[in-house]
């Protein structure tokens, strides 16, 4: 298999139960045409910053050593996704509207990003999709990260599972669907949760919070599989081995194919 481009979007607080029931076509696209599961996990605690530094650095957040929004740096640092990608003298971009983002990676790693706080926008999910799909136009990166954070922010404001909770993740669909039709050709596509969440909050080891949904485009996934006990920790080992990059040894997780 040769190496892929891969895009990986993450959409902050999406609920599977809510992807199940918001009535979007994307519901049956993606059990048509991705490798995807309804019973991902998140970590403890299920809490955005640590949740994405699991994600790109494959170790919970016990780990990594940030428990909260709050980065602290590792004890015992490792190289996570990014770095990787970099030292194999691939290109990358970053596209996010939480600024708290940037501690996805280390100083010197990212090729292309942009950032904009999310509440001077009404739908910054959409203008950070539109940015990140001019970038690819442009400059083909060869790892694009792009962070949904609207979902989420209505999920704290109004309540998750509210009718303007659905609203959003509608929004994020369309923006995903977006990428799909721009730039499934030529890259693999992978799409995950970092936490779900109750009422107006999450972070608790309930499954409302701890259980995410997961999806796999590209040559390497069967359509319509639903592999079983992944994680955020898997994401990171997945990217690798689609772009033909070797796993820090240090990772955790297990590429899905």
């Amino acid at each position: 298999m040769s190496s892929q481009k891969v895009i990986l979007v993450t959409i902050d607080g999406l609920r599977p139960d809510a992807f199940l029931t918001c009535g979007h076509p994307m519901v049956d696209y993606v059990r048509k045409n991705a490798s995807y599961t309804v019973k991902g996990s998140s970590v403890l605690p299920p809490v955005t910053l640590p949740a994405h530094l699991s994600i790109f650095y494959s170790v919970p957040p016990q780990r990594h050593g940030t428990l909260t929004n709050t980065y602290t740096p590792p004890v015992r640092p490792i190289d996570g996704l990014f770095e990787h990608i970099r030292h194999a003298g691939k290109t990358t971009a970053i596209f996010y509207g939480w600024e708290q983002m940037r501690d996805v990676s280390r100083p010197g790693s990212m090729t292309y990003a942009e950032y904009v706080k999310s509440k001077v926008l009404e739908n910054a999910d959409t203008y950070l999709t539109d940015r990140a799909l001019l970038c690819i136009r442009e400059h083909e990166p060869d790892f694009v990260f792009l962070y949904l954070v609207d979902v989420d922010e209505c999920g704290h404001r109004d309540g998750w599972m509210t009718e303007s909770y659905f609203n959003r993740v509608r929004i994020a669909l369309d923006n995903l669907k977006r990428v799909l039709d721009a730039c499934g050709d030529q890259y693999t596509v992978i799409v995950s949760a970092d936490h779900g969440g109750h009422e107006r909050t999450h972070g608790e080891n309930i499954p409302e919070d701890m259980t995410i949904p997961m999806f796999f485009f590209g040559e390497m996934f069967e359509p319509g599989k639903e592999p079983e006990g992944l994680s955020l920790l898997d994401i990171a080992p997945t990217v690798a081995k689609a772009m033909g990059i070797p796993a820090d040894p240090d990772w955790e997780g297990k590429s899905v194919f």
